[in-house]
């Protein structure tokens, strides 16, 4: 085994090969024949599937700076050295079916990173700068134990496909309705209690997949036109009783529809008045996004960075005039039973839920208009 991985090695060297393959050689260390002398500098993809590696040498990128992908599936790589940043020009990076707790911040150096496949590991958080990484368009952190998402993930704006399945969420981060490319999103079997109000709103938006996360009760109405997968969600509810939804002072005394906890006021069809709070913001918000020259009037009366966060996302915007809703919604629910997916989810007591700005709004509105 060791002279016929010496000899692929020596070949790669002697002819300059471009991709070289080493899957099952039963690995326990990174061949330190690759690291010889200049290494392989003119490597470009290298496969190590399924060996028993626990870690990456320091010096990787310098022996081998040309690497665009690195396929290191299934093995027993515990940590990845802070040097994995200065691989510049690494476009894929597959860490599937390790044995990752952490991954250090200098993930977020790799400028050039298109996909990102974590999945299979023990992950507990992501670090914050996975933001950095610009022109990822695949993420995958499947199976793992991850209880959030960091928030700067929107800042990954080529960001396609993320799958978040089989971990520990209790929610999904309002800033992911920003990501304007993001064309699937599955989060199948977590512990998600809401969704953010504007998913969907993004007409990129096509597939989302949140099977067997059975506090889930509703789906925001943005959703209604998409391929969803919501087998299995709102079991642990009591099944919706007939009348159940036309009101909302039923619908929400009875808890049936998690609304996220920014929400401090819920409207009533009784209550005509928005809180000077929420009116207040609703103004910030537009000076903010379409006269910011305006804002100006506010120095040296400086915002705070929470109050410019929450005026950049806000909670979500009305499903009929769009207007954007800080601290207080008139939610509005479907049942599935009445739509074109009650056959498909038979497994499901999920409803849809549109978000009005106004009762004026929440009794025009139609989801079938």
């Amino acid at each position: 085994m060791a002279t016929e991985l010496h000899e692929s090695i020596f070949m790669a060297k002697q002819e300059r090969h471009k991709n070289l393959f080493l899957n099952y050689r039963n690995l326990n260390h990174f061949p330190i024949e690759l690291l010889k002398d200049e290494g392989l500098q003119f490597l470009e993809r290298l496969y190590m599937k399924r060996n028993s590696l626990t870690t990456l040498p320091d010096n990787l990128a310098q022996k081998l700076p040309n690497l665009i992908e690195l396929y290191l599936h299934s093995n027993n790589i515990v940590i990845i050295p802070e040097a994995i940043g200065n691989l510049a020009r690494l476009q894929s990076l597959d860490l599937s079916n390790n044995a990752l707790q952490l991954l250090c911040p200098e993930i977020g150096r790799l400028r050039s990173l298109r996909h990102l496949r974590l999945s299979g590991n023990q992950l507990k958080s992501l670090p914050p700068e996975i933001g950095d990484l610009q022109d990822l368009e695949t993420l995958d952190v499947s199976m793992n134990q991850l209880v959030s998402l960091p928030d700067r993930l929107h800042r990954c704006v080529s960001l396609q496909t993320l799958t978040a399945d089989h971990n520990r969420l209790c929610h999904v981060p309002r800033q992911l309705c920003w990501l304007r490319r993001l064309n699937q999103l599955s989060m199948a079997t977590n512990r998600l209690n809401f969704l953010p109000l504007d998913l969907g709103r993004s007409r990129e938006l096509q597939f989302m997949f949140v099977d067997n996360n059975v506090d889930l009760k509703g789906l925001p109405s943005y959703l209604y036109n998409k391929v969803i997968g919501c087998s299995g969600c709102g079991l642990s509810s009591q099944v919706l009783d007939s009348g159940l939804g036309e009101t909302l002072g039923e619908a929400l005394g009875e808890a049936l529809v998690g609304l996220p906890v920014e929400v401090k006021v819920v409207g009533s069809e009784t209550d005509g008045v928005v809180p000077l709070e929420e009116l207040a913001l609703r103004t910030l918000h537009r000076l903010y996004h379409h006269r910011p020259t305006e804002l100006n009037l506010l120095h040296p009366i400086a915002l705070p960075k929470s109050l410019l966060d929450l005026l950049q996302f806000p909670l979500g915007h009305c499903h009929r005039c769009s207007q954007p809703m800080f601290t207080i919604i008139y939610p509005k629910l479907f049942p599935l039973r009445d739509t074109a997916l009650a056959g498909v989810h038979r497994r499901t007591t999920v409803s849809f839920v549109a978000y009005c700005c106004s009762s004026h709004c929440l009794r025009t509105f139609d989801l079938n208009g």
